[in-house]
C-alpha cells in the first residue's frame, strides 16, 4: 500500500497493509507544557540544532475533558521520501509531529529560521528569481491569515505586510530563508470585494506557477479550521490533486474554538470533515498541519516539515 506520492520527487513509500483493525493513534493537539526553551522531536530522529518554541499553552486551564484530540489510522498517515514505518514499531506515535498527519523523517535537520529576507514581487511565472532554489508556497483565501502565518514562521512582524482588506496580495513574493529556500507568498483567492476580471488574473498566473515553476517543492494550501470546509477551498484542493502537485493542508485559526451547543464544529472536527470531503481527488492522502499565529501552534511543526521536504529534494 502507497502511503504517500510526491510526482515532482518521483517516489514511492510501501508498507505492509494493516489488518483489519487499522492500529489508530490518539494524540493532544495542545500538549500541556507551560516553559521550555527548546522544541525536542518526539522521535528518535533529531534536528542539527534546537527550535525555539512558543511559550505560549493556549490549553493550560482547559478541562482535561474538552482538551482536543485527534484519532488518526495508520493509512491516514503521511510518509515522508525515503522513510520506513511498521505496524511493529512500537515508537512510531513518537514520531508523529504534534497537530497534524506527518511522520518525522531523518531529513528533518537545519529547521530553524536564521535570516529571511524580502526578494522581489513578480507578475508572471518567468519573472520569478532565476536561482534554483527549492520553493514552498503559501496560497489561500484572502482573509485566512496568510501574512499573519508568514510573519509567525520568519518571526518578524512585518516581513509580509498585514492588511486590514484581504487581496492585498497581488503578485508573486519571494522570501529568501537562510539564503538556501524560498517561502512564496502567493494572491489570495475569492475575496468577493476584488474585480472578477483581476480575480481571473490571479488564479490564471497563480496556476500557471504552480504548473511550470521546476523549484517548486510543495504548495502549502491554508484552510480556515474555526469554519466548516468551503467550496471554492475545495474546489483549489482538488484543482492540486488532479495535476499532482505536491500539497500540505495548513489549517489556520485552530486556537478559535465555538461552543457545540451553538452549532459550531470543533477545529478538528473542520479538519476531518475537510479530509475526508477531498480524500476522492488524492490516490494517497497529502499532509496536514494544525495551526494559530495568534499562539503560534504548527509553526515548528511546519519549519520540520519543510525542512524533511527540502533536504530529500536537495539531495535527489
Amino acid at each position: 500500500m502507497v502511503l504517500t506520492l510526491l510526482p515532482r520527487l518521483h517516489l514511492s513509500i510501501f508498507l505492509r497493509p494493516p489488518p483489519s483493525n487499522f492500529t489508530y493513534f490518539t494524540f493532544n493537539l495542545f500538549p500541556r507544557y507551560k516553559f521550555s526553551a527548546i522544541l525536542k522531536p518526539n522521535s528518535t530522529l533529531s534536528t542539527t540544532e534546537p527550535i525555539p518554541i512558543s511559550l505560549i499553552n493556549p490549553r493550560e486551564f482547559l478541562p482535561p475533558e474538552e482538551d482536543p484530540q485527534i484519532q488518526i489510522s495508520i493509512d491516514k498517515l503521511f510518509v515522508p521520501p525515503d522513510t520506513h514505518v511498521s505496524l511493529d514499531d512500537a515508537a512510531l506515535s513518537t514520531r508523529i509531529l504534534k497537530g497534524s498527519n506527518i511522520v518525522l523523517s531523518k531529513y528533518a535537520t537545519d529547521a530553524q529560521i536564521l535570516q529571511a529576507e524580502f526578494v522581489k514581487s513578480s507578475v508572471t511565472t518567468e519573472d520569478c528569481p532565476a536561482d534554483p532554489l527549492p520553493e514552498f508556497a503559501l496560497v489561500g483565501r484572502s482573509n485566512v491569515g496568510k501574512s499573519s502565518l508568514l510573519n509567525s514562521l520568519v518571526r518578524r512582524k512585518r516581513l509580509a505586510l498585514t492588511s486590514k482588506k484581504p487581496g492585498k496580495t497581488q503578485c508573486i513574493n519571494h522570501f529568501r530563508i537562510n539564503d538556501s529556500w524560498y517561502l512564496v507568498d502567493l494572491p489570495g483567492y475569492g475575496y468577493a470585494s476584488a474585480p472578477k476580471e483581476l480575480r481571473t488574473d490571479w488564479n490564471k498566473f497563480t496556476k500557471d506557477y504552480f504548473l511550470n515553476r521546476q523549484a517548486l517543492v510543495s504548495v502549502f494550501l491554508l484552510v480556515d479550521a474555526s469554519i466548516p470546509a468551503k467550496k471554492i477551498d475545495l474546489e483549489y484542493a482538488s484543482w492540486l490533486g488532479q495535476n499532482q502537485i505536491p500539497m500540505t493542508l495548513i489549517f489556520t485559526k485552530c486556537d478559535k474554538r465555538k461552543k457545540k451547543k451553538n452549532g459550531g464544529k470543533r477545529p478538528e472536527e473542520n479538519v476531518k470533515e475537510f479530509e475526508e470531503l477531498i480524500s476522492g481527488f488524492f490516490k494517497t492522502v497529502p499532509p496536514w498541519i494544525m495551526t494559530s499565529s495568534v499562539t503560534n501552534q504548527g509553526r515548528d511543526e511546519i519549519l520540520l516539515h519543510i525542512a524533511q521536504l527540502r533536504n530529500y529534494w536537495l539531495k535527489h
